[in-house]
């Protein structure tokens, strides 16, 4: 492991971690696959030993620690083989709690990130649209304020932990006039009259509830708003630096597992007298693929060390997402076709890592849209900066 960016103390976290989810997790994966719903059990867990405030305040049961610790996690998570599992786990911690954190009052701090940093509550975030996809300006919802309350209407699609959660933070437009610059964020129970939610069947990420989520005249208090009404797109295109840095993450992370396992089965696979890893055509593909894999790792974490200091790495982290997923997608691609028929049957690890790959290039804004960023940012000059 590379000691430029990880201490002994990174080591034994990343000892511990794996330990608990071998012992914890490991043994639950097929049945949450098949049955696309995660024991809640896992989430109290998770809270117990601290996974959910590693980044956190220690006001609220946080750790207070470095980004580090959040990259071995993310990590980690990749090498169990369940990306849906994974995905529930860093949507609640790094995208719900994320938008609690930073734009949340006292009061929706204590009711609603220290519980889901202990693992008593699991959160969604709620951006994109049925008809928006990554066209976050041109989002539907609404927020009319009336009396001491709010009323939303709307639906949100594509939301991770949309069924089973039990809050929302939810972006909706509260003045339509101003496109882009009049959305919000607020926070909503679960058991508020008028949310309701739709399972969605998906190709990949089988193990995690992704939902469509409806708002029918769902009625909020004022104080549920987060931060400043009409911040809200400021508050997304902030944190999406975040979301695309830990889907870079990702995608290296799964990516390495996937060389790691096709190695083990190379050098046991006999063929024409000898193991598959001593033809030469598939070594330099190993080759290829592995230093395809290291590039975009090494990226990864110098993107995280930049972050760490509190720099705004909105264009770096743009640069992990398009790479990265793509490269993870390619790398693991080769190595089903390493696995030969073994590669397609669902018995072996890399048919699901196939599919759970997949989604990379498209959640947290597709490879399109994030090409049209970089253009804007490298060709056009435009400057991003972060809104708090």
């Amino acid at each position: 492991m590379n000691s430029m960016y990880f201490t002994e103390e990174h080591h034994l976290f990343r000892k511990s971690l794996q330990d608990f989810l071998q012992k914890e997790v490991v043994p639950h994966i097929e049945t949450w696959e098949q049955t696309g719903v995660i024991d809640k059990f896992i989430w109290k867990k998770f809270g117990d030993m601290g996974f959910f405030g590693i980044n956190y305040p220690e006001a609220y049961g946080g750790l207070n620690l470095d980004l580090f610790y959040t990259v071995i996690l993310l990590e980690e998570l990749q090498k169990i083989n369940s990306g849906g599992f994974a995905a529930a786990i860093w949507a609640h911690a790094y995208l719900a709690m994320t938008h609690l954190n930073a734009e949340g009052d006292e009061a929706i701090k204590q009711k609603y990130l220290k519980p889901s940093i202990s693992g008593d509550k699991v959160g969604c975030l709620c951006i994109t649209e049925p008809f928006g996809g990554s066209d976050v300006a041109g989002m539907r919802t609404t927020a009319v304020k009336s009396g001491d309350h709010y009323i939303i209407n709307g639906s949100k699609t594509f939301i991770t932990n949309g069924v089973y959660s039990d809050y929302l933070v939810v972006a909706a437009k509260t003045s339509p006039e101003l496109g882009n610059k009049g959305i919000s964020i607020f926070v909503i129970d679960r058991e508020a009259a008028g949310v309701s939610a739709t399972k969605l069947n998906k190709l990949g990420w089988r193990a995690s509830d992704t939902g469509e989520i409806a708002f029918d005249n769902v009625k909020i208090p004022l104080a549920n708003l987060m931060g400043n009404e009409n911040q809200g797109f400021s508050y997304i295109m902030q944190h999406f630096a975040l979301e695309r840095l830990i889907m870079g993450i990702n995608a290296h992370a799964r990516a390495e597992f996937a060389l790691e396992y096709a190695l083990q089965y190379m050098s046991e696979r006999m063929a024409f007298g000898k193991s598959i890893d001593k033809f030469q055509a598939l070594r330099h593909s190993i080759a290829d693929a592995y230093t395809e894999m290291e590039i975009c790792k090494e990226f990864n974490y110098s993107v995280t060390y930049r972050l760490n200091k509190g720099e705004y790495v909105v264009k770096h982290a743009t640069m992990s997402k398009l790479k990265s997923t793509k490269m993870a997608d390619e790398v693991i691609y080769q190595c089903l076709q390493f696995l030969g028929g073994y590669g397609y049957m669902e018995d072996y690890p890399m048919a699901r890592l196939l599919r759970d790959s997949r989604l990379g290039p498209i959640g947290g804004g597709t490879s399109e849209i994030l090409r049209e960023i970089l253009a804007k940012i490298i060709i056009d000059k435009k400057e991003y900066k972060p809104a708090t």
